[in-house]
């Protein structure tokens, strides 16, 4: 049981590492469009992209799946800067909108594919080579939902505040968020340019 939470924490410090910034801005571009009353679908979103990169992540550590460091690294901030130009685009009436919420579930999901390649060269170097990696692996992923999860209750906060209490208007702090994390990850692009 030792294993399991020196995992799960692992996990838990592993997304919400300020070196590993890029996910987090992911996350944050996710959820960003997103009212403290939309948390359900928030969750649902967040727990697609865990699926996703959960899988990708497992056929890593497996070797059943093997994509150069330096295209994953390039790739990431690309979907950040994808995920924030769907947000520009973005209308209020869109998060009841069953059709459209399951498009963003599908690209959250895709793009966890993409970050679990990411992911997968971090914890190869420090998972056991033997069978009983599935319990190490299990708590990893559940640790990272959960540090994804407290990162989107930052963001649902810090949207309250400001939409709510201060009366800044949701488009205005859609657009705003969603710019500067475009800004940064460009930043990310430039640095790990592959061509």
């Amino acid at each position: 049981m030792d294993d399991f939470w020196f995992n799960f924490q692992l996990g838990i410090e592993h997304i919400l590492d300020p070196n590993g910034y890029d996910h987090i801005l992911f996350v944050v571009a996710l959820c960003a469009i997103y009212s403290y009353r939309d948390w359900r679908a928030v969750v649902w979103l967040v727990t697609a992209f865990t699926l996703g990169h959960s899988l990708t992540l497992a056929m890593a550590t497996f070797k059943l799946i093997r994509i150069p460091t330096d295209v994953i690294e390039f790739l990431i901030p690309i979907t950040i800067i994808i995920t924030c130009i769907v947000n520009f685009f973005y209308q209020k009436e869109e998060a009841h909108n069953r059709q459209k919420s399951l498009r963003r579930y599908a690209l959250a999901a895709f793009f966890g594919l993409i970050h679990g390649l990411g992911f997968s060269n971090f914890l190869r170097s420090i998972l056991p080579r033997d069978s009983t990696i599935w319990q190490p692996l299990l708590a990893f992923n559940i640790g990272l939902e959960v540090g994804q999860l407290l990162i989107v209750g930052a963001v649902l906060l810090l949207g309250y505040v400001l939409v709510e209490r201060l009366r800044i208007e949701t488009r205005e702090w859609v657009l705003v968020l969603s710019g500067l994390i475009i800004g940064v990850a460009l930043t990310i692009v430039q640095e790990t340019w592959i061509f």
